[in-house]
């Protein structure tokens, strides 16, 4: 019982350390210090830290700290996405929706962003309700785009209030119903969850 309170312990200390080095990573990159910003980051997401992993792939994105690679923030949003960062899961499918480091992939786009999406991400949602609203990666859905642009209009989404109202427009008095109830539908499941 003691070896698993001090293992307990130990793991507890550990995750408090590492954020602390990820905060010192962000306060680094803050301050313009990018070589420091990616040795803490590229140290953490060695050991599997999704945050720094994320971060590492944005700096690779930018070119900050490190030459501009597409090809290496794909690799670095991947590790983070697939632990379930949800901002890596939206940047690795707007990679695959624009073709950047790797091949364009409209239905590996669409579910990257659901993953996100379904973790109550508001830009995962908005760029869900995108593909539905224009076809890519699946077939084009009014009522689906619909109900993922409300529920990130509803998080604070202002593009995605603007979208709603457009395709509000083109849809049926039966399909607007349809919506509106899977709105609510994804609202319970995939946004209260995650609200504190």
């Amino acid at each position: 019982m003691a070896m698993l309170i001090t293992m307990l312990l130990s793991l507890v200390l550990l995750a408090t350390a590492q954020a602390g080095d990820l905060q010192a990573g962000v306060e680094a990159y803050e301050r313009g210090d990018y070589a420091a910003a990616v040795r803490i980051f590229a140290a953490l997401a060695a050991q599997g830290d999704a945050g720094a992993q994320f971060n590492l792939g944005f700096m690779y994105h930018w070119g900050r700290g490190v030459p501009q690679s597409d090809a290496d923030a794909v690799q670095w949003f991947h590790m983070a996405a697939t632990q379930g960062h949800p901002w890596a899961q939206v940047n690795l499918g707007v990679r695959y929706h624009e073709g950047r480091g790797v091949s364009k992939d409209g239905a590996e786009a669409v579910q990257w962003f659901r993953r996100a999406a379904e973790q109550g991400s508001a830009k995962g949602q908005f760029n869900l309700g995108r593909m539905y609203d224009l076809g890519r990666g699946v077939p084009r859905d009014r009522v689906q785009a619909y109900a993922w642009f409300d529920v990130a209009a509803a998080q604070g989404d202002e593009d995605a209030e603007v979208l709603k109202q457009r395709v509000t427009a083109l849809m049926t008095r039966e399909e607007n119903s349809r919506a509106q109830a899977l709105a609510r539908q994804y609202w319970e499941a995939y946004v209260l969850p995650f609200q504190e």
